[in-house]
């Protein structure tokens, strides 16, 4: 059996599949209204970070679906 070389990093179709199904895991997480003392709150916060952590490690850039409402961080022009 040919041994493959495994790529470094994920080719832009990869990343773009990526977005679009982190997309879905942040809106799964962030729509269910729970009390932020309950243990599922609690869990989904750290899954939610740990997602919202990978994705300027894997793409280079924030997160397109996350916006800001005017207090968010400054950004130059």
């Amino acid at each position: 059996m040919a041994r493959t070389k495994l790529s470094k990093q994920l080719s832009q179709a990869e990343i773009d599949r990526f977005l679009v199904e982190a997309e879905r895991l942040h809106k799964s997480i962030v729509q269910p209204l729970l009390s932020p003392t309950s243990e599922h709150y609690r869990a989904l916060q750290g899954t939610h970070e740990a997602l919202l952590r990978s994705i300027p490690e894997i793409t280079g850039k924030d997160a397109p679906f996350i916006t800001w409402n005017g207090t968010g961080p400054v950004r130059p022009a």
